[in-house]
């Protein structure tokens, strides 16, 4: 009985003189686990990802709000450091985050209802929930 690779079993590897020898560790990365669904995880974290639902206020809130903000307005040349709390909209999904800034104002712009601090970050007004006054003399 012949076994079916008695004739070529003791013949030397074949060596290509045309293309280079693959080193071990390169031949084991075309064996390596990849992402089949690419984006699938990015995705699921994102679905994932909690967001905040925005506060609405009721107008004596909103009455406070604004004169907080005129008293601010009047004090402006006192540099008047304060603790801002507005809702942030989130740009990929529905909801938001609440930040607090604190800083001294700018300025306050009524046309276009912002509130701009001096580290340059802009504050929609309609989007504040609450002003802290820390240095301002009442």
């Amino acid at each position: 009985m012949t076994k079916t690779y008695d004739d070529i079993i003791h013949l030397p590897h074949h060596v290509s003189a045309t293309h280079p020898h693959m080193a071990a560790i390169d031949r084991a990365a075309q064996f390596s686990p990849f992402a089949a669904l690419t984006g699938y995880d990015a995705a699921i974290k994102e679905t994932a990802r909690l967001t905040d639902k925005r506060v609405e206020l009721d107008e004596s809130m909103k009455e406070a709000l604004s004169n907080n903000l005129q008293m601010i307005a009047d004090r402006l040349k006192e540099h008047p450091e304060i603790a801002i709390t507005y809702f942030q909209p989130d740009a990929k999904k529905n909801g938001g985050a609440y930040v607090t800034v604190i800083n001294t104002v700018k300025k306050i712009d009524v046309y276009e209802r912002i509130v701009v601090m001096t580290d340059g970050i802009v504050i929609p007004v309609d989007e504040i929930i609450s002003i802290d006054i820390h240095s301002c003399n009442e």
